[in-house]
Parts: C-alpha cells; structure tokens; sequence
C-alpha cells in the first residue's frame, strides 16, 4: 500500500505521454494543429485535475522541446538561400522594421503601453513561427519558388524578432545591455570552437554521437541565454545556426540525417511545451473581454498581416495575385513565437490576463488559417 501513490503517478504520467503522442494526431483529422490540441489539452488537465504532481519534470520536457525546436529552426538556415534574395530579403525586413515601429508607437500613444511593452506585442502580432511553418511546409499545395520564399521570409522574420527581442529584455540599463551583449559575443565565438573541440576528441571515438552532442550544445546554449534574461530560444537558435556554419569542416554534424534525427526529436518533446503552457493559462484569460481581446486581434492584425506580404510580393516581385496570396497566407502562424512572447509579458511585465488570453487566441486562429 505504501507503494500505491508512486503506482499511481508513474500511470498517470504514461497517460499523459500517451495522450500527447495521439490525441493531438487524432485531432489533426479535422485540420486542428497538433500545438493547439496539447495546448487544449494543457488547459484541461488544470481543470479536471488541478495541479499535477510531476510539474518539475513537465518544465524539463518542455524546455528540451523548445530547445531543440529553435535548434531545428537554425539548423533550417541556409545562408546561400539568403545570398540569392538578399535585396528582396532587406527590402521586406525593412519595410516589416517600419510597420513594428507604426504598431509599437500606436501601442505606446493609445494603450499607454511603456516602449518594451509596445515592442514585444508588436512582435508578437507580426513574427511568423518558423519552426511550425518549415514543419508544415512540405504539406502546403504551393510551387517550389514559392517554398522557397516562404522559408527565408520565416526564417528571417524570426531571426529579425530574436535580435529584437534580446534588445528589448536587455534594455533596463545600458550596463545590462552591454554585459549582455559581451556575453553573447563570447557565446557566438565559443560555440565553434567547442563544437571543434568535441569533433576531435569525441566524434573520432564514438560514432553516431553527432546527434546526442548537438542537442546537448543546443540545451546548454538555450539554458544560457534564458540565465541571460532573454529565453531559451536565443541560444538554441545560435547552436543550430552556428552547427551549419561548420557544415564543410564538420559535415556529419548538420547531415541531413541529424537534421531529421533533430526534427523527430523535436516532435516528440514539443507537445510537453505546449501542454506545460497550457497548464499556466490564468482564469482571467478564459473571460469573455479575453475573447473581444483576441477577435480584435485576429479582425485586425491577420488581414493586415496578409495584404502587407501581398502588396509586397506584389510590387516588388510581381507576381500573380493568387501566388502572392498563398505566400502570405503560408506567413501567417505564429503560434510558438507569440505564445512565448506572451509569457514573457506575462511574466516579466505584468500584463493583464485579459490581453494575455488575447494573445493566446490570436496565436490560435493564425495558425488554423
């Protein structure tokens, strides 16, 4: 009988596993996103059972699933795609620079939001979730160009919102910001040399170990920046990036066999983050001036979001209409992104529930377009 609650644990946990692994498949039947239904599933499991016992190993399931999804999401990052269309690229980074600015000062003047506020939300209304479009992307009927555009525009749109992002989180003196900034130069020219390091003195003796070494970096890079103050993808995102860079001196560490070794890992632990997330939605963010928050932002921000790519693709590339379309319309999730950002404002700057729970729903309804 001393034994029974240990049992009863241990089962509840393997539920939970199980239940992460193919409710959320089931569900993708009905063109629901499996994020979406571990985030649901998240919110109903505080619900039903309240606080869950193993809290502390769900924080360490989900940080290692979103650790290795940004580690995936640097590791997507071809530098010779972004030679290709890199006028293109700086053109549309610009002109999205210009319309955060008009959204932060619109944030700033009418809501009386401070300035990192006005910043983080503009991020999160605009920044596609790279991570869930490359994952999405080879199931989209759309042409190989326009794949193509897609990925880079994610990709870049994301790395644009991380360097913003640190600036933001770094910027409550410009001694944090500087020591900050040293710490993560000393970061950019560490990683090389110790990923060099273990290709010498541990690839030649055990291989197969690519795989292990990488997402260990990745977990450590990420644990660094979160002890930095900006959150965990920062320095996954640095790990993965940085890992191709080394392709030609270290070519087994971003092979296409790690990089679909790193996606399946990313796979399995990524519905934990989602659930973790869920579990912490407030009561305040199930109300309904949540849902007014959220249906303001969804009515305002995705038809904006969709016709801005539209016209730019328009002018600037010339393309057809409806391919222009269905490149902005592959731009809209946001889903991972604009739920971290909304924990952070949550969390570092007291936002209210109602906007919190907005946010949430935003993030939602852009990923099931």
């Amino acid at each position: 009988m001393d034994h029974m609650p240990a049992i009863t644990h241990e089962v509840a946990f393997l539920l939970l596993i199980f239940a992460l692994m193919v409710v959320p498949r089931i569900v993708q039947r009905f063109r629901i996103p499996a994020p979406l239904s571990s985030f649901g599933l998240g919110m109903a499991a505080t619900i039903l059972i309240g606080q869950f016992s193993q809290e502390g190993t769900l924080a360490l399931l989900a940080t290692l699933g979103i650790a290795s999804l940004f580690l995936f999401a640097g590791l997507e990052v071809e530098l010779a795609d972004f030679k290709r269309g890199k006028w293109t690229l700086l053109r549309h980074l610009a002109f999205r620079s210009i319309v955060l600015a008009a959204l932060t000062f619109l944030a700033m003047h009418y809501l009386a939001f401070s300035w990192q506020v006005s910043v983080l939300l503009g991020l999160a209304v605009l920044t596609p979730s790279a991570g869930f479009i490359l994952d999405t992307l080879p199931t989209l009927d759309i042409g190989e160009e326009e794949r193509y555009w897609v990925r880079i525009k994610a990709i870049s749109g994301e790395l644009f919102a991380l360097i913003v992002l640190f600036v933001v989180l770094q910027s409550e003196s410009l001694e944090s910001l500087g020591w900050s900034s040293a710490a993560l130069v000393a970061m950019i020219v560490g990683l090389p040399l110790f990923f060099m390091g273990l290709g010498r003195l541990v690839i030649p003796h055990a291989r197969g170990s690519e795989f292990s070494l990488l997402v260990m970096v990745g977990v450590i890079a990420a644990f660094m920046t979160y002890k930095l103050g900006v959150y965990y993808l920062v320095g996954a995102f640095l790990a993965g990036f940085i890992a191709k860079l080394l392709r030609k001196r270290m070519p087994s560490l971003a092979s296409e066999e790690n990089l679909h070794a790193i996606r399946m890992f990313a796979s399995f632990f990524v519905p934990f983050y989602f659930f973790y997330k869920g579990m912490g939605v407030p009561a305040g963010a199930l109300t309904m001036e949540a849902l007014k928050v959220g249906a303001a932002l969804t009515l305002v921000g995705l038809p904006m979001r969709v016709g801005l790519v539209w016209i730019q693709r328009r002018i600037i590339k010339g393309e057809s209409a409806l391919a222009s379309l269905r490149v902005a319309a592959a731009l809209t999730p946001t889903l991972i992104f604009t739920l971290v950002l909304a924990s952070i404002l949550r969390e570092r700057f007291q936002i209210s529930d109602a906007l919190y729970g907005g946010l949430l729903i935003y993030a939602g309804m852009s990923t099931l377009l």
